[in-house]
């Protein structure tokens, strides 16, 4: 192949050869060609020194893929080689780069046939001032400005270079520079920011093109949100804009340019703002008059005039969230603030998306604003909770903020009304309902959630919640005139229901009792007498789903109205009979909401009833679970379960317990009677089945009921087992005589789930039950053969991870009493999980993160059963975490290093400190430096610096008495292990990262000595040093700052605890008082 002399660099590259091997990759030849091709472009990628020959191919190519490739290579260059390369070179480069910019741009026929490569060329030219500017070419941007005037051609592509630099330094520097670099980036901009504003606003003045004053305006747009404010306010750059936005070409750029001045936050330019709106909103009427309808002119609307109306919500949100207050000072500006609002609200009815979402979350901010200072007054405790500054009040004061706040109030009462109805028309769907409308528009059960939705809803939620707070009457009202409407059937449609009763079933907890309590007392009566009155299975479907939604938010009434709790359990179990798709699982998903609200009502005799609601429901049970599927039943079991475990006298408890599983223990005793006589009945498909869902029932009673559970578990535990060892020996002879495939066949399938849903009960039960030891006495034992025995015995692909998770469990609960029977864990299941996980990264993924759960646990709670280990035994636990933490599924990685840190501080505290850090320490240390710089592992940052701070701490501080160095090997006696550790350290960076310099490895390294103590600095010092030695560049690195983030989402949750209604009634870990 000709193509193989392009690998010799020694002389100048022949540039048609190239041309037609980066045309083989691209083109339409063989399999063959392209492949060899592939390679051959790779390895020249790969070159260090192919980057020389740039110049010479970008001057002899025509071929734009060509130039591509040439370009490619020149950016890895810049991006990691730059500073090392020697001073002539990088000029050349640069002036090659900055000639060929201009030359292309200066000739406007060159200029549009070569767009994409001159984009590319300004990028590559962006990445080198990133190095360069402003210390090693401090005239770039007086030469940029100069060259610009000559030509507007020049000018115009200039404009894209000053954009892309603003967006490389303010909008995407977070984890591509260190933190210095950017600072010093942003103040040069500053500086010199005066000749661009200049540039921008002659251009405005004189250019006459369209293109290029479209060019300024992207640009000015992208400077806006950071240039310093006198260049906007104290310029007549205002005023340019606002004679550019009537101009239908201009509109959209300008509208973005004008909400980013609208954003900003800054003292004195209060009245340049308000001008600023005024001259905008009396520009606006002409263009989109107030009476237009528009979210019918949207629909048929142009793709720029969508834009606009997008724009449109973008401008009059940012405006409002700094400068609403300004606007209704004064009685001039009031009207121009509500004709906005209007149009906001107008907009908000648009049915599109992102529209919605940018309405939405101004509307958010806005009543909140409105509410905060009412509660805040209304309670000043609550108010500190979540950090609200409340200022002292004396009796006289609070008059006068309350009278200000009444004012405030009665001002958007008018555009709230409205935003109650838009929120109540446009609810989003709640995540509990699962009965949807398909695109067909017929009534289906959900199939996939969709977290937009969620997310959304999360936010309207909130938002009706708040404008209750703040009308609590107008919302009633509105709420139940619409479901008037729909009882009359004016108003009726599907998604007219659904949205009001999504919006009613969201306020819940919001008003007071005695008002909820009327209200709801209406909306449960008109609902049900509308499911009496509807003909049709998909509407009664969509009205069922309403009710199911509406009763499941509101437990406290529920609680405090039996007759209604009554009506509404036998109305769910009339549902419950309901084939329609989504249905029946609505109906049972209710049910057990309702039951773990309430579970009290139940059980105690109700006035006007002859016994407890429990003991009715449990001689009716086989016909309320007619027509429900298994997974339904279960559903309806753990109900039933959690109602029974309400009951405080013991008597009573066991008997509705016994009774409650009749029918499966029936089923059971017939099983197990029939087996007596002849085995194989066990063998048969659906035995096997009735097994399984005789199982899965128990495992969900025992979930409600916990140590209650007791006496039915005893009833069916030694048969479980038995029955558990002769299916697995049948597993294990099927795959023995079968190989690997048997594993897969439906019958093993269906044995192993009988295996695991066995030791699903087991840790179910165990896991739910108090902490009694003699439980564990009367069912660890038994299970040791049975269940330990049987997995060390089974071949590979017959072990069940739940073996591994059933143990985790039991350690976990029984803490130190276990010690003794640890050495039994450890031969069971050790060295064969071992072997199965270790041969690559991909096997076995449940046994994986199960048994680092179970080492774990044994690590926490029975310590002194792994210092009894021996050595080589210890070998294989170090190992086996370094092998987890190395792994790039998250959660193994994850577990992996909390163990890790867990062994650490253990052996820490222990005798065998010393011999233990000797043997390990140096190797946790570069392992966990492996994984911190390479780019696969970076969700385990937090964990990662904490691991290194607690090795460089013990260093530090002179925790080890012995020397941590190899006295044989290493003849040179260190001072103290801190010298050692950092010498050893600066060795392992400097060969990992040759393109650090010494000074910057050592100064890190000292860096994180002096920083031991001090968590947040060590942190941030290595965030630095990651970015620096280039492993995480030009890549998303918010898991570097997921901590921050989970600091932030605590704080939040306790200011919904501290509003009524924002945490849903029915997701509060109430203790609710249910007498």
């Amino acid at each position: 192949m000709a193509a193989e002399k392009l690998r010799d660099l020694s002389q100048p590259i022949d540039v048609p050869l190239l041309d037609a091997t980066v045309a083989a990759f691209y083109g339409t030849g063989s399999k063959e060609q392209r492949t060899a091709a592939d390679q051959i472009l790779r390895d020249l990628k790969n070159n260090p020194d192919t980057w020389l020959q740039v110049m010479h191919i970008l001057q002899n190519t025509q071929s734009l893929n060509t130039k591509f490739f040439a370009l490619q290579v020149l950016e890895g260059v810049i991006k990691y080689r730059w500073n090392a390369l020697p001073v002539e070179q990088r000029d050349g480069m640069k002036n090659f780069i900055s000639d060929v910019i201009v030359q292309l741009s200066g000739n406007e026929a060159s200029f549009r046939t070569e767009r994409l490569y001159v984009n590319k060329l300004n990028i590559i030219l962006v990445q080198i001032l990133k190095h360069e500017w402003p210390v090693r070419w401090r005239s770039f941007i007086p030469d940029l400005v100069s060259a610009a005037k000559t030509s507007e051609t020049i000018c115009e592509n200039c404009m894209a270079i000053l954009k892309l630099l603003s967006e490389e330094v303010f909008d995407f520097s977070r984890g591509e520079m260190t933190q210095q670099k950017i600072k010093e980036l942003k103040q040069s901009l500053n500086s010199e920011f005066q000749l661009i504003h200049e540039l921008c606003l002659y251009v405005l003045s004189v250019s006459q093109r369209t293109e290029l004053i479209r060019a300024t305006l992207s640009t000015l747009h992208a400077f806006l949100s950071w240039i310093p404010l006198g260049y906007i306010f104290e310029s007549p750059l205002l005023e340019t804009l606002l004679k550019f936005f009537p101009i239908p070409a201009y509109r959209n750029l300008t509208l973005q340019c004008l909400t980013e001045v609208a954003g900003l936050q800054f003292g004195n330019y209060y009245d340049a703002h308000i001008k600023m709106y005024n001259i905008f909103m009396v520009q606006l009427q002409t263009i989109l008059p107030p009476t237009t309808n528009i979210p019918e002119a949207y629909s048929h609307g142009s793709s720029e005039e969508q834009a606009f109306i997008q724009n449109l919500a973008l401008f009059f949100s940012s405006f409002y969230k700094v400068h609403i207050r300004i606007l209704e000072s004064t009685q001039e500006n009031i009207s121009a603030l509500l004709l906005g609002l209007e149009y906001l609200i107008n907009i908000s009815y648009v049915d599109d998306t992102e529209v919605f979402k940018v309405c939405l979350d101004y509307w958010n901010v806005l009543v909140s604003e409105l509410f905060e200072p009412q509660r805040s007054l209304e309670n000043p405790a609550a108010a500190n909770i979540i950090g609200l500054q409340v200022p002292v009040m004396l009796p006289g004061m609070v008059d006068g903020i309350g009278s200000q706040l009444l004012q405030r109030r009665q001002l958007y009462a008018g555009p709230m009304s409205k935003l109650r109805m838009l929120m109540i028309c446009r609810m989003a769907k709640p995540e509990e309902v699962l009965i949807v409308e398909d695109e067909n528009g017929n009534i289906v059960r959900e199939t996939m959630k969709d977290n937009d939705v969620l997310v959304q809803y999360k936010i309207m939620r909130e938002t009706l919640i708040y404008l209750s707070h703040l009308d609590h009457d107008d919302t009633e009202k509105q709420m139940l005139r619409k479901l008037s409407k729909q009882l009359s059937g004016e108003d009726w449609t599907w998604n007219n229901l659904n949205t009001l009763c999504w919006a009613i079933g969201s306020i819940s907890g919001s008003m007071m009792e005695e008002q909820e309590n009327r209200f709801l007392v209406m909306v449960i009566r008109d609902l049900l007498n509308l499911c009496e009155i509807t003909k049709g299975k998909d509407n009664k479907a969509v009205i069922a789903s309403n009710i199911m939604y509406v009763v499941g938010q509101y437990p406290r009434f529920l609680r405090a109205h039996w007759k209604f709790l009554k009506t509404v359990v036998n109305k769910l179990f009339e549902f419950m009979h309901e084939t329609h798709p989504g249905v029946q699982d609505m109906a049972c998903d209710t049910f057990l909401k309702i039951v773990q609200k309430c579970k009290r009502k139940f059980v105690i005799n109700q006035v006007g009833e002859n016994e407890p609601f429990v003991s009715e429901l449990l001689s009716g049970l086989p016909n309320t679970i007619a027509d429900l599927e298994p997974h339904q039943i279960h559903t309806f079991y753990e109900s039933v379960g959690n109602m029974i475990q309400a009951e405080s006298d013991a008597h009573k408890r066991d008997e509705y317990l016994q009774k409650l599983m009749v029918l499966p223990n029936q089923r059971w005793m017939e099983i197990i009677g029939k087996a007596h006589q002849n085995v194989d009945f066990l063998k048969d498909q659906d035995v096997i089945r009735n097994v399984l869902n005789i199982l899965q029932t128990n495992t969900s009673v025992a979930s409600s009921l916990g140590t209650y559970f007791l006496p039915q578990i005893t009833l069916i535990f030694l048969d479980m087992l038995n029955v558990y060892r002769m299916y697995s020996e049948l597993i294990s002879k099927s795959i023995a005589e079968g190989g690997p495939f048997a594993s897969r066949t439906s019958y093993v399938k269906l044995l192993r789930s009988v295996k695991r849903e066995t030791l699903k009960l087991v840790e179910t039960f165990l896991d739910k039950a108090e902490d009694q030891p003699q439980i564990g006495k009367q069912f660890v034992p038994p299970m040791m053969d049975p269940v330990l025995g049987d997995y060390a015995r089974n071949v590979p692909d017959a072990r069940e991870s739940e073996v591994l998770s059933l143990f985790a469990t039991i350690v976990n609960k029984y803490k130190a009493t276990m010690v003794e029977d640890v050495p039994r864990i450890f031969e069971a299941v050790f060295q064969c999980t071992l072997e199965m996980i270790t041969k690559n990264f991909e096997d076995y993924p449940e046994h994986r993160l199960k048994f680092f759960s179970l080492l774990r646990a044994i690590a926490t709670h029975c310590f002194p059963a792994l210092i009894c280990l021996s050595s080589q035994q210890l070998k294989l636990v170090m190992d086996s975490i370094i092998w987890a933490f190395r792994h790039t599924e998250r959660n193994i990685a994850e577990t992996g290093l909390i163990l890790l840190l867990e062994m650490l501080k253990k052996f820490q505290a222990s005798e065998f400190c010393n011999q233990f850090y000797r043997t390990y320490f140096l190797t946790i240390e570069q392992e966990i430096f492996a994984v911190l710089t390479d780019t696969f592992h970076k969700p385990g940052f937090k964990l990662h610096v904490l691991v290194l701070q607690h090795l460089f701490c013990l260093a530090e501080t002179g925790a080890l008495t012995e020397p941590l160095w190899d006295a044989a090997t290493n003849p040179y006696p260190y001072p103290s292990n801190a010298a050692f550790v950092r010498e050893f350290t600066i060795k392992l960076l400097g060969t990992s990262f040759p393109n650090m310099t010494a000074s910057e490895v050592t100064q890190f390294v000292n860096g994180l000595f002096q920083s031991t103590n001090d968590l947040p600095t060590f942190k941030t010092h290595i965030r630095d040093f990651l970015i620096q030695s280039k492993e995480f560049s030009a890549q998303d690195n918010k898991d570097l700052y997921a901590e921050e983030a989970a600091a932030q989402r605590e704080k939040e949750r306790q200011r919904m605890l501290s509003i009524p209604g924002l945490v849903a009634p029915s997701e509060l870990q109430d203790e609710m008082v249910d007498s």
